[in-house]
């Protein structure tokens, strides 16, 4: 047993996946004893009963820049320390020898006598990521793997000699060969760990996250609002918001949203300091060619491209009459898609509690507006339709009306004051 499954059992974690590498085996062997071949790029078989990964021990050689510029060895005479040393990191480079349990041929790892070649014990002890070899920086991809691990293990360190590494695989233009599947790939695991702050600290350090998203690189050193905490700089909020919604264990969606929400931020025009005047507009349009760039999922895209937005709007909506509100709801599409407006408003609480001292602060927004769209929904829309058609109207009036008919119904929903909606 290999890589993450020993790494999570010595820190007593739960093992999700267990990965097995064979030493001394060919191909045929293992078909010959019913494992199923699937490995594309290098021998990687199904166990016939199981159906766990056995991979056989390989190295792997640097041919070109890039996730793909490798080619891959695997032979019996290929030793175990050499498949632990085109690793990544020392804590995934421990291995547990293992035997047959003698039941369906199933194989039990023996934890006592544990494989460790590179000090990966030693490192898990002492809480530090740690490079295997210098073969580290013919995969950049790597670069993006130990920001995640870093976010998913925030008490871990970084060593000082693998960060030192990072650093010389940016200045070489290694992280311009990452193509963009991976980089998206990367991106969206570390902003579902427990503290994705942690990824983008090391990404950052390294100077990775100014060739990945200098859209985010940007944010740093740029003052929020006078009126918010100004010792903290948007970069920071940025940092805080994204933990946040981690904290409210919040899907993807809206963690990629919370990432863009305020890129405009980092491009405000001097004239429009402190306020930052007209920043959702210009988050927008960044937002638009990081996810063409990255190639993000439409779900992830569209949400992101509400909240940059709509985001202020939502924040001031207690003061909005009943007309205003639902124009945002329309803005919004939450009539259409009334899941995706949650996620959104989620996004919003999360900007909002992620500043100092507000993260155990109340969004009222969010179920107001919540209520606020059941009351517009409760509107017989088809009934309405029906008495203006019968009335010979048609076309944007059908629409004029159901749109009335909603702000009537907000308005008298007991989600407003009495003078607030008149």
């Amino acid at each position: 047993m290999v890589g993450g499954a020993v790494r999570d059992k010595l820190l007593g974690l739960e093992v999700a996946d267990h990965d097995w590498v064979v030493v001394g085996a060919t191909p045929e062997e293992l078909m010959a004893q019913g494992y199923l071949p699937v490995g594309r790029d290098f021998p990687v078989f199904l166990h016939p009963h199981s159906h766990e990964e056995y991979a056989l021990a390989r190295t792997e050689r640097n041919t070109a820049r890039g996730y793909r510029g490798f080619v891959v060895h695997s032979a019996p005479d290929v030793t175990l320390e050499q498949d632990l040393a085109r690793r990544d990191l020392t804590m995934n480079a421990i291995a547990a020898p293992a035997r047959t349990d003698g039941a369906n041929d199933l194989f039990e790892p023996d934890f006592s006598a544990l494989i460790d070649p590179f000090g990966g014990q030693q490192d898990l002890q002492h809480k530090v990521l740690r490079h295997v070899t210098d073969a580290f920086r013919e995969d950049p991809v790597r670069i993006l793997r130990l920001a995640r691990f870093a976010a998913r293990f925030p008490d871990f360190s970084v060593a000082p000699e693998t960060e030192a590494l990072m650093e010389e695989m940016v200045a070489d233009g290694e992280v311009d060969a990452l193509v963009p599947e991976r980089v998206w790939q990367e991106l969206a695991r570390g902003l579902m760990e427990a503290t994705p702050s942690r990824m983008f600290e090391v990404l950052r350090t390294c100077g990775a996250l100014h060739k990945l998203l200098p859209e985010v690189a940007r944010l740093w050193g740029v003052a929020q609002r006078a009126d918010y905490h100004p010792e903290v700089d948007t970069g920071i909020h940025l940092m805080m918001v994204l933990d946040m919604a981690a904290q409210l264990q919040a899907p993807l969606p809206v963690r990629f949203a919370c990432l863009g929400h305020d890129l405009g931020k980092g491009t405000t025009p001097a004239d429009m300091l402190p306020r930052h005047v007209g920043h959702e507009e210009r988050s927008a349009r960044l937002l638009k060619g990081l996810c063409a760039r990255l190639r993000v999922p439409t779900d992830c895209r569209e949400i992101a491209d509400v909240v940059a937005r709509e985001h202020g709007n939502i924040h001031r909506s207690s003061d909005f009459s009943p007309a205003a509100v639902v124009r945002l709801l329309e803005r919004c599409d939450a009539f259409r898609k009334p899941q995706r407006f949650a996620d959104i408003l989620l996004a919003c609480e999360c900007d909002a509690r992620g500043r100092l001292g507000l993260d155990q602060s109340p969004y009222p927004q969010r179920p107001w507006l919540l209520q606020a769209l059941a009351a517009a929904q409760a509107v017989a829309t088809d009934q309405v339709a029906a008495e203006v058609m019968a009335a010979g109207k048609t076309g944007p009036q059908i629409g004029e009306s159901i749109h009335q008919a909603r702000v009537a119904a907000v308005r008298h929903s007991g989600c407003f004051e009495p003078a607030q909606a008149g």
